[in-house]
């Protein structure tokens, strides 16, 4: 390692704040600097915090949405909505849905979408198992909430082709009141709120 700092403790903290996502090293160094500030015992559950996350979280069994426990929060309310699934790309994507307060039934995430240039194929994404819910019976929607992207599209139509043998099941998309490309994460509530209340049926076109 070219050490920069009087440190190499120092120099190995902002190398590994630097690695995060968004994080140049002069934020990283403004970062290892406030933790210096800190009192032992905050670092200490920080740290704590942090490890134990990574070595003790799960991920739902039935929607796959991160969770403490085999089953999640949402899947295991008895007050929402069994009969709708909303599908989702990422947990980001449930977190911001969640924030809009306009949806009370369940979520599948698919841990990404279809993308052929990234190497992504379906056998990749959880679709078999949303496939597997709906077959198991009981639903009456399946909600494609999905970013209205390329990749976005392209797994939608692949899960319509997938769902379309069961007339039973509704399928519906987010109206377009996001633009083309948007992400839903970075979608602002009130737009995704009106998106979710005004979606409209998907035929695959």
């Amino acid at each position: 390692m070219n050490q920069q700092y009087s440190s190499a403790l120092l120099e190995r903290a902002v190398e590994e704040f630097a690695k995060l996502p968004g994080i140049g090293r002069k934020t990283a160094m403004r970062l290892v600097l406030h933790t210096l500030r800190l009192d032992v015992d905050k670092v200490d559950n920080f740290c704590h915090a942090l490890s134990t996350l990574r070595h003790d979280v799960n991920y739902c069994r039935v929607c796959h949405n991160i969770s403490d426990d085999e089953v999640c929060q949402i899947c295991s309310n008895p007050s929402r909505i069994s009969s709708q699934i909303c599908v989702v790309e990422n947990i980001q994507d449930v977190m911001a849905i969640e924030q809009t307060q306009q949806y009370r039934g369940l979520y599948h995430v698919l841990g990404g979408v279809i993308s052929p240039m990234d190497g992504v194929g379906p056998s990749q994404l959880e679709i078999a198992s949303l496939v597997d819910r709906v077959e198991a019976g009981g639903v009456d929607e399946v909600i494609l909430a999905l970013s209205s992207t390329m990749e976005g599209d392209a797994t939608n139509f692949y899960i319509y082709r997938k769902l379309m043998k069961m007339p039973e099941v509704r399928l519906t998309v987010l109206a377009r009141g996001m633009s083309i490309n948007d992400e839903l994460q970075y979608t602002d509530e009130v737009t995704l709120g009106r998106s979710l209340v005004n979606r409209v049926p998907f035929t695959g076109k």
